[in-house]
């Protein structure tokens, strides 16, 4: 076995420890678009750690996934959602919301309306500066 197949086994399982603990949080919905009877993963919003952290993960449906690892084909109309998850509770949901919506905002003037509205914390903030979409 190959050291990097080796560490992403680790990393894999190292997630899986919490991902009981990220249903019970999200209700066995998308923390983004609240999408329910869907398959849902892990979703780390970067930074991401050496080690796995709870407070970087997120559960999200395949289709919010899909887009989020692929920024440059990101539906917009998919995105409206966005007006209620930056305001979640849950810290990486708001995060991953408002640096979405800044992305979306270069085209789509909903956006910048919405940002003009969100409200975050100074650590919320510092945060959303070190998220980068690919």
């Amino acid at each position: 076995m190959s050291k990097s197949h080796a560490k992403h086994q680790e990393r894999h399982h190292g997630l899986s420890q919490f991902g009981k603990d990220l249903v019970r949080r999200c209700g066995a919905k998308c923390e983004l678009c609240e999408a329910h009877g869907v398959k849902l993963g892990v979703y780390e919003v970067s930074p991401i750690a050496a080690e796995p952290d709870y407070d970087h993960c997120i559960m999200i449906c395949e289709t919010c996934s899909g887009q989020l690892d692929r920024p440059k084909k990101i539906d917009p109309t998919y995105w409206r959602f966005l007006a209620t998850s930056m305001w979640s509770s849950v810290v990486p949901v708001k995060v991953i919301s408002v640096v979405l919506l800044e992305h979306l905002a270069k085209q789509q003037d909903w956006a910048g309306e919405l940002l003009e509205q969100a409200y975050m914390e100074e650590s919320e903030r510092a945060w959303a500066d070190e998220v980068e979409l690919l």
